[in-house]
């Protein structure tokens, strides 16, 4: 795991023997899972570590926390709980777990065989106040036990910025974020979801460039603050995120001026 404590310590993090020993554990349990499952098309040593421990660090670098005097451990500095969405394998939420130990967390995702994966490797790096959900993004966010619950909303480029925007800003509370890892180069997906971010209650921060240790292509964190509720009917039913998005006037997808704007639902 060398190529993760050197660009931890390049990210500001001085993982610890016990750190490392649980990358490691969970390395190996990926690879394991995997044969059977397919989690990951990443299974080499090198790349996870770069491409899924690391990157799911740098989230960091959006969320309000303070280190420890070691610089071993995270403690974020606010009182909510953060959700993963689309988790998959549990990047970015676990990564960050492990070095934030006292971060509740969330992991959401709709495929059974992934969550069973998100249960098992839990218990295995014997991870304490993580609560996984096996649901849709766009059914989860109607349950009052997690509509406007989240301090942050994480996202791994499971999806378009302007769907991601829908799933995203109604699980977080008034006052929380929701910060998408993107691609550089993703610039014209953040104004495509611009008339999104706006109808669902968020205001853009910023779309910050951030390097990853170890990878040489440029990453973006697109960072949303939630500043008024999301309005009840979003997001809309299942799929329709993704077929219709919301999407600026000069757009395909939901406009301004549609019925969908005028507090409809469009089925």
């Amino acid at each position: 795991m060398e190529l993760l404590v050197r660009g931890a310590r390049e990210l500001g993090l001085e993982l610890t023997p016990a750190q490392v020993a649980t990358f490691q554990v969970y390395y190996e349990e990926l690879l394991l899972w995997n044969q059977r499952h397919n989690l990951t098309a990443i299974t080499d040593l090198a790349e996870v570590q770069v491409k899924h421990f690391l990157d799911s660090l740098t989230c960091l670098q959006a969320m309000p926390a303070q280190r420890s005097p070691e610089q071993s451990t995270c403690r974020l500095a606010f009182g909510g709980s953060v959700l993963d969405i689309g988790s998959g394998a549990g990047f970015p939420g676990l990564p960050l777990k492990i070095v934030c130990p006292e971060m509740p967390l969330t992991l959401l995702d709709s495929v059974a065989k992934k969550t069973g994966f998100l249960r098992h490797i839990v218990g295995r790096l014997r991870l304490e106040g993580v609560e996984i959900v096996t649901a849709r993004a766009e059914e989860a966010a109607h349950d009052p036990r997690h509509r406007a619950r989240y301090a942050v909303a994480l996202s791994r480029a499971v999806a378009e910025l302007p769907t991601l925007v829908e799933y995203a800003l109604p699980f977080c509370q008034v006052g929380g974020m929701f910060i998408a890892q993107k691609s550089a180069g993703s610039e014209a997906e953040i104004g495509q979801a611009s008339r999104a971010i706006e109808l669902l209650g968020g205001v853009l921060r910023e779309a910050r460039p951030i390097t990853v240790p170890g990878l040489e292509e440029p990453r973006l964190l697109v960072i949303v603050d939630k500043v008024q509720p999301t309005p009840a009917h979003y997001p809309r039913r299942p799929g329709m995120p993704s077929k219709r998005p919301i999407l600026p006037k000069s757009g395909l997808g939901i406009e301004p001026g549609s019925s969908q704007n005028k507090g409809q639902v469009d089925d």
